[in-house]
């Protein structure tokens, strides 16, 4: 039995291939899914299905039947395909594609697209089913030929920054809300960047849309994420009254000081205190005297020579980003505005050898 599909004929190097619209429905029955584990690397055509993966790109189908994307597959075929010409003529190279029900196209790129459609074909979205996947088809030749393929289609992908997918999109409530804050609060209005993941030495921001976002997740848990504006005007009442007693980002606002001094010499513009001024906010909000509370912060030392940060977020002389970090420069912030600790808070800002002092002497055995 055979599937027709509407296809064009090209040339790319020395080899011909197809480029067709094939059924969605028609990607469970044509995709081979390799089970490649227990086989070496060496002998492999793809990598191995990551399949924690495939959940989320179904998801991403059902949730925007309307609208959502995908670049072409890119697979080989090892039983030639039969070409018609729409008019007859052989040198014609728009027609129709013929492929026989049963072979199988060897997938060079996309399998996690075609196992994420296979899962939203089967979870029974019905506009699924009448959609249409682009995919490109060469002849495969050897094992050698099909993982140059892989090489050649992977070795320049480059993934976008976190900062730029932000940015960009339109799905994301908490996306929209932080942006929507950037643009209420001047300093972060005027001092962030919106494109890269990180800072390049001699920018002129302070901070970054993606340090932004994880700290304004951090004080919005709790919160209903599609709250947009609602949101934003929480998140901009906030960094608004915390920018007040944060001199660093004024002076950098105010050209009084460049802001790559203020990235060298302190670290209240660093990832990990911002997404910790996030917890904060998370905590501090839900009391009266929030305001008067981050009166406080006026006192915090943000000099990363300051030895207090020593072994709360620096170590060996630089900012630390993991989560550790994150926890002790909450708590060591919590403390200096008089905040109530936890046990555990407590010891993530109990210096060493006040932990292992020894007991005063009418305590002892």
């Amino acid at each position: 039995m055979e599937v027709h599909v509407s296809a064009m004929r090209g040339k790319m190097g020395s080899r011909t291939y197809y480029a067709c619209l094939m059924p969605m429905t028609a990607v469970p029955q044509f995709f081979k899914f390799t089970e490649w584990n227990g086989i070496s690397a060496e002998d492999r055509e793809q990598r191995v299905l990551n399949a924690k993966r495939v959940p989320d790109i179904a998801r991403y189908i059902n949730e925007n039947e309307d609208d959502y994307l995908f670049s072409s597959i890119t697979a080989s075929y090892k039983s030639p395909p039969k070409f018609s010409p729409f008019d007859g003529n052989p040198e014609t190279n728009i027609g129709t594609l013929k492929l026989q029900l049963g072979d199988e196209l060897i997938i060079n790129d996309g399998q996690h697209r075609c196992a994420g459609i296979v899962k939203a074909l089967a979870e029974g979205s019905p506009s699924v089913k009448t959609d249409t996947l682009s995919v490109l088809l060469f002849p495969w030749e050897t094992t050698d030929r099909v993982q140059q393929m892989f090489s050649d289609l992977n070795r320049t992908v480059v993934k976008t920054s976190k900062s730029l997918d932000i940015l960009y999109d339109k799905r994301d409530d908490l996306a929209a809300a932080t942006l929507a804050m950037v643009e209420q609060v001047p300093v972060f209005k005027d001092l962030t960047e919106k494109e890269d993941m990180a800072l390049k030495a001699k920018s002129t921001k302070l901070f970054t849309l993606a340090a932004l976002y994880d700290a304004c997740s951090e004080v919005l848990k709790g919160h209903d994420k599609s709250e947009i504006m609602a949101n934003a005007a929480l998140l901009a009442d906030y960094w608004s009254t915390v920018a007040t007693h944060m001199p660093d980002w004024t002076k950098a606002q105010s050209g009084f000081k460049l802001p790559l001094e203020i990235r060298q010499e302190r670290i209240s513009t660093h990832s990990t205190v911002l997404r910790a001024l996030g917890g904060l906010g998370s905590d501090l909000m839900s009391t009266p005297d929030w305001r008067d509370r981050l009166n406080l912060l006026d006192h915090v030392d943000w000099s990363k020579k300051n030895p207090e940060w020593q072994d709360v977020c620096i170590s060996a002389n630089s900012v630390v980003s993991n989560r550790q970090a994150r926890f002790a420069t909450k708590a060591f912030l919590k403390k200096k505005l008089e905040l109530p600790l936890t046990d555990a808070e407590l010891r993530s800002v109990t210096p060493l050898h006040e932990l292992f002092a020894p007991l005063p002497a009418a305590l002892r055995g």
